[in-house]
């Protein structure tokens, strides 16, 4: 069964081409702007079996909302990984917080998320 993947990112650009890298690997994609929009696809019956979000958006930033899920009885089993151009060991300590699943570091290459979700994915599998 093909995976749903929602990607959570305040720039098109970098919606596209996770998109883009994500859906030539097979997944089925959908995206939001915001942790907000991010709702009608986390709380329907398509939920997504996993989600990237940016820590950078307007409104509600990707770590809060990170938490949000995580404390959600309804969403919190969706993995998370979170995505961001902050260091390494900075990101290491958010996700931490946020209690997600992993992250991205932007820029990315196709290989590298496609990779990570892969991972990811499998984890919660097992």
């Amino acid at each position: 069964m093909q995976k749903n993947i929602l990607i959570i990112d305040d720039s098109e650009l970098v919606l596209a081409m996770a998109k883009d890298a994500l859906e030539e690997a097979g997944y089925l994609v959908q995206t939001a702007t915001n942790g907000i929009e991010a709702n009608r696809y986390i709380f329907s019956k398509n939920r997504p079996n996993l989600i990237i979000m940016d820590i950078m958006m307007p409104m509600l930033d990707g770590n809060e909302k990170a938490k949000i899920l995580k404390e959600n009885e309804m969403s919190r089993d969706i993995p998370i990984l979170l995505l961001s151009s902050k260091s390494d060991e900075e990101m290491r300590r958010l996700t931490q917080e946020a209690g997600a699943d992993g992250y991205i570091l932007k820029p990315f290459s196709p290989m590298e998320i496609t990779s990570k979700v892969r991972r990811c994915l499998a984890a919660v599998r097992q």
